[in-house]
């Protein structure tokens, strides 16, 4: 699997897992988003994830 290959599979990943999130709802208490944690970006996970199978494949 070429590194273009690995790429497009990582983002079909990504996606497919982002879609299964829960929604964004809103909150009417500031108790329950002080708690909640902000949501990491995908693409810096999507980059993380793909250098670490690099490493690996090698």
């Amino acid at each position: 699997m070429n590194e273009k290959e690995m790429q497009a599979l990582l983002r079909k990943t990504a996606a497919k897992a982002a879609a299964k999130k829960m929604p964004n709802r809103p909150t009417y208490d500031p108790a329950l988003d002080a708690t909640r944690a902000d949501r990491p970006e995908a693409s810096a996970d999507a980059t993380e994830i793909f250098q670490e199978m690099k490493k690996r494949d090698r």
